[in-house]
C-alpha cells in the first residue's frame, strides 16, 4: 500500500527524534511492503527565520492533503520576546485548526522495566495504565479577545475561555467511545465549582453518559484530579479535559512513566476506530528542550511511538503498529536507554542508536 506523510520537524530536538520516528517508518514498509511518500516542510521557529512566519499556506497546503502528519515540537529561547508579532506555537496553533483535530489522545504507560526511572515509589505506579483526552482547538487557546493592551492604569492581559456544546459533546464522546473499549471508567475532569464553561462541560458530561449505562461517569475537579494523579494513578482509566486542563494534567502524568521522552499523542477529528482511517497529527507531547538539542542524547521513543499510532489509526495498519510497539518493548526490555531514562546497570544509547535499536527490531 501507499501514503503520503507530511513531516514536520519544527525546532530543538524536533528533528532529531522525528528522524528516528521516520526510521521506524521507513522499517515498517521494508517489513510489511508498503511505501511511505514523505515530504517535509518547515515549521515554528524555523519557519519564521526562513520565511517570516511559522507556517506558510505552502506547508498548511501539506498537512490537509496528507494521509497524516508527523511533527516534532517548536518553540525555544531564540523567539521567546514577549513583543514579537508571531511566535513559533502560532503555527502549532494554526495547523491544529485547520486539520479540525480536536482530540488530543496521551496515554500514559508505565513500563515495568522503567518503574526505578520513575521519580514515583514502585507501588504507587503499579497497574498505571490511562488515556487522557484533551480537547484541542478551543477554549483559553483559541478563543477571542485575546491580547495584551496598555491603558492609563498600566498593561492589561486578556485571555477567554470559550465552550460551545457541540465542541464539548464531540470531545467528550472520544472519551466515552474509548472507555467503552477499555475498563470502562471516564474521569471527566472541570472546575464546575468556580468556572462556567466547567459548569457546562459538566452537564453536558452528564446527559452524555445516559448514552454509555456501560461506562461508569465520574466528575472530577481538576486541582484535585492533579493531586490524585500522583497519590493513586492507577485509579484513572480514560480521562478528558479541556485544552488548557488537558495540557497541564498529561504534562504532570508524564512523570510517571518516568520521562516525556516516553509519551506520544495522536490529534483527530473523529472518533479513533481501530482499522478505519481517519486523518491525523501525530506528535511526542514534549517540547523542544534546547538544553539538550544537537547533543544526540533526546527520547525518540515517543516520536516512534507517536508513528505506531499514525500507522493504527489514520493508515489503518494494526498489525504493523503493534510491531512498532514490540520493537520498542524489545529494546527497553534489553536495558537500552537515553540518558533520561538511565540507571545504574542499563545500556545508555544515544538517540540514533535507540532508533537504529528500534527499527532493526521491527525488520527483523
Amino acid at each position: 500500500m501507499e501514503f503520503s506523510i507530511a513531516v514536520l520537524s519544527g525546532d530543538g530536538i524536533g528533528p532529531e527524534v522525528t528522524t528516528e520516528g521516520v526510521k521506524a517508518l521507513e522499517a515498517v514498509g521494508q517489513a510489511f511492503g508498503h511505501t511511505f511518500n514523505l515530504e517535509y516542510g518547515d515549521v515554528g521557529g524555523i519557519s519564521i527565520d526562513r520565511h517570516g512566519t511559522p507556517l506558510t499556506p505552502e506547508v498548511q497546503d501539506l498537512a490537509g492533503s496528507a494521509d497524516a502528519v508527523l511533527f516534532g515540537a517548536v518553540g525555544g529561547p531564540k523567539w521567546d520576546d514577549p513583543s514579537a508579532s508571531v511566535r513559533p506555537e502560532d503555527g502549532l496553533l494554526q495547523l491544529r485548526a485547520h486539520l479540525g483535530v480536536f482530540a488530543n489522545i496521551r496515554p500514559v504507560k508505565v513500563y515495568p522495566n522503567l518503574v526505578e526511572s520513575s521519580v514515583l515509589k514502585p507501588e504507587v505506579l503499579e497497574g498505571v495504565d490511562m488515556v487522557v483526552v484533551r480537547e484541542l482547538t478551543g477554549g483559553l487557546y483559541y478563543a477571542e479577545p485575546k491580547g495584551r493592551h496598555e491603558t492609563p492604569q498600566g498593561w492589561t492581559g486578556v485571555d477567554t475561555m470559550r465552550y460551545s456544546e457541540a465542541e464539548i459533546e464531540r470531545v467528550l464522546r472520544v472519551g466515552f467511545e474509548l472507555a467503552r473499549g477499555r475498563r470502562k471508567k471516564l474521569a471527566s475532569i472541570d472546575k464546575a465549582n468556580v468556572l462556567e464553561c466547567s459548569r457546562l462541560w459538566r452537564m453536558i458530561a452528564t446527559r452524555l453518559g445516559d448514552e454509555y449505562p456501560d461506562v461508569e461517569l465520574e466528575h472530577v475537579l481538576v486541582d484535585a484530579c492533579a493531586m490524585q494523579l500522583v497519590q493513586r494513578p492507577s485509579r484513572f482509566d480514560v480521562i478528558v479535559a479541556e485544552n488548557t486542563f488537558g495540557d497541564i494534567l498529561t504534562d504532570e502524568a508524564a512523570v510517571l512513566s518516568a520521562s516525556m521522552g516516553l509519551l506520544p499523542s495522536a490529534s483527530l477529528a473523529d472518533v479513533p476506530v481501530e482499522g478505519r482511517k481517519i486523518p491525523g497529527f501525530y506528535e511526542p507531547i514534549h517540547g523542544t528542550a534546547p538544553d539538550i538539542a544537537g547533543q544526540g542524547i533526546a527520547n525518540p521513543v515517543a516520536s516512534t511511538l507517536s508513528v505506531a499510532m499514525m500507522l493504527r489509526y489514520s493508515l489503518g495498519l494494526t498489525e504493523e503498529a503493534a510491531s512498532v510497539e514490540r520493537a520498542v518493548d524489545q529494546a527497553l526490555d534489553a536495558g537500552h536507554r537515553t540518558p533520561d531514562i538511565a540507571v545504574e546497570g542499563t545500556h545508555r544509547v544515544s538517540t540514533t542508536e535507540m532508533g537504529d535499536l528500534i527499527a532493526d527490531a521491527i525488520t527483523n
